[in-house]
């Protein structure tokens, strides 16, 4: 695995895409992902719809120095496809750990993108963290799928708010250790 780092940020390889920094030219591709009601509606943080200029905050968030986020666009052209099929990131915690998120685009889902993505971001641990965590809403095993491929061990029930539901909604959490 080879890691290269742009804004202070590595890319990081796998053999169908790279998880590589935002740009400015990602703002249309995760407008058009990110509005799916589909999408926005397995994330506690997008809205539906999307309020203007919401995305466009979102990267410059995200490329900003001090961010208390990283985030990666899966990036598909080294296979033909996209320059983005999806996003994951690390959130920062205290205790030197993380909380994994990440959202697929509709069309790639159940393609097996979204293990390979938690996956090299596991291996890569970029942030050199002791553990990471995730949380699922329990109306989405798919995902819940995905962190137990990844060695995630799943740790209990809990709730949080999803903004594009307007609503607490149930969840798993799971953690795994680095």
């Amino acid at each position: 695995m080879k890691l290269e780092t742009i804004i202070n940020q590595p890319v990081i390889e796998t053999e169908r895409f790279d998880l590589r920094p935002l740009r400015r030219s990602d703002l249309g591709l995760i407008e058009h992902y990110a509005g799916d009601e589909r999408v926005a509606r397995m994330t506690t943080r997008i809205a539906h719809p999307l309020p203007p200029g919401a995305v466009e905050a979102f990267v410059t968030r995200s490329m900003a120095e001090d961010r208390s986020e990283d985030v990666w666009a899966m990036d598909a052209t080294k296979d033909g496809g996209p320059e983005l099929i999806g996003l994951i990131s690390l959130e920062r915690l205290d205790r030197n750990q993380s909380e994994v998120g990440y959202w697929v685009a509709p069309v790639y889902w159940n393609t097996g993108i979204a293990s390979l993505a938690v996956e090299a971001l596991v291996v890569a641990n970029p942030l050199e963290n002791t553990s990471m965590f995730a949380s699922v809403f329990q109306d989405n095993p798919a995902s819940a799928r995905v962190l137990t491929h990844c060695g995630f061990e799943y740790l209990g029930d809990a709730e949080i708010y999803s903004v594009a539901r307007d609503a607490n909604v149930p969840t798993w959490t799971y953690s795994k250790k680095l």
